[in-house]
């Protein structure tokens, strides 16, 4: 995730109150909703029912968890089950990403070529999309009834210099090379679009280029899923903490953390008004519920989605998308609103410091949400 105020395509971000009172003023005009989408409870409930252990770890009760990694295969036949999600290969992924690997280093190469590698062993077409100053990595599963219609899922692997990025990015690659070996089991109506996305520290370039070449080619994308910042989860009572003024433009959202004191051991589900339109925020809203994730989804209301007066909520690859009105969500724990490594401010960002679990779970939640999307 970048920091505050680096896209260098837009004005500095504006966190103060007023800006936000103005967002509120947006959102009325715009006809928008202010608070939390409504189709599951935030935070979801099954915390009660024993979906989450006693010790605030997710309790891993619908993914199986095998930690030996098998090599990658093609696709399954059609005929064959349905992969599950396994955390154990999350894990091995996550070890390999999260070194240091700001752009040209020789860990960012190979990043890039473990993204490559896999996705063509998982059959999907490869392209390296060289825009000018770095390479974003996408792999296409061509869809048997309508091809044209694109869903893409997708992290970004670079970091900055000096800082291994466990959870910033390497939670979110390594979650995005497990959804596209469960999803490449089968052959989907639409197409399936995988992406790792590079320079998105500095100041969301790969995906804003691929963005643009979409946009002018007239390609159709139907959602983006981006993950970013998937791993870290806190079960201590103040461990979440909000963006300024977040409690006007979300009231119930902001209840809802207040509610369950603030612990940050939620996912959270970022959308525009047209993501949410597509049903992709619900649904995995929905989906989490059924993994026992506890998750909290903020709807912006329409129109709002391109205004800097929500900068906390703009910090990743989707709001390339939103700028180009094609639906976007950003599936986040949070970043330094919950974690202290976050870019290494205070200690180092190292998968040690974080729940694979949860991650798996995350992990989960949108293989099936995807999943929906893919057979409209």
């Amino acid at each position: 995730m970048t920091e505050p105020g680096t896209d260098r395509s837009r004005p500095p971000r504006a966190g103060a109150l007023p800006c936000l009172l103005a967002c509120m003023a947006l959102a009325a005009a715009c006809g928008g909703t202010t608070s939390a989408a409504g189709d599951a409870a935030p935070l979801d409930t099954a915390a009660e029912d024993g979906a989450v252990a006693e010790d605030g770890a997710v309790a891993d009760t619908s993914v199986a968890v095998d930690t030996s990694v098998a090599a990658d295969s093609a696709p399954a036949d059609t005929a064959a089950p349905t992969p599950a999600v396994e955390q154990g290969r999350y894990e091995a992924d996550l070890a390999f990403v999260a070194a240091p690997r700001a752009p040209g280093s020789a860990h960012w190469q190979a990043v890039q070529d473990l993204c490559a590698d896999r996705f063509t062993a998982l059959g999907y077409a490869v392209e390296h999309h060289a825009y000018g100053t770095g390479v974003n990595v996408i792999g296409k599963l061509t869809g048997t009834v309508a091809p044209a219609e694109q869903v893409v899922l997708s992290a970004h692997y670079d970091h900055i210099t000096g800082c291994a990025g466990a959870d910033d990015n390497g939670s979110g690659v390594a979650g995005l090379l497990e959804a596209a070996r469960v999803l490449a089991a089968a052959p989907h109506p639409r197409t399936l679009v995988v992406a790792c996305w590079d320079e998105e520290e500095r100041g969301l370039v790969g995906s804003g280029a691929w963005a643009a070449r979409a946009v002018e080619r007239g390609e159709t994308v139907v959602v983006v899923y981006d993950f970013e910042m998937i791993g870290f989860r806190s079960d201590a009572p103040n461990s979440q903490t909000m963006p300024a003024g977040l409690d006007l433009l979300f009231p119930d959202a902001a209840a809802a953390i207040a509610a369950n004191q603030r612990r940050g051991d939620f996912i959270a589900v970022v959308a525009d008004a047209s993501a949410a339109s597509t049903l992709a925020a619900s649904s995995l809203t929905t989906a989490a519920q059924t993994s026992g994730l506890p998750a909290l989804t903020l709807q912006l209301p329409a129109g709002l989605e391109k205004s800097s007066a929500v900068g906390d909520l703009r910090r990743s690859d989707h709001a390339e998308f939103w700028d180009r009105d094609i639906p976007a969500l950003m599936i986040t724990d949070t970043s330094e609103f919950r974690y202290a490594g976050y870019h290494c401010h205070d200690g180092p960002d190292t998968p040690d410091r974080l729940d694979p679990a949860f991650a798996t779970a995350v992990v989960e939640a949108t293989v099936a949400s995807v999943s929906t999307l893919l057979a409209p």
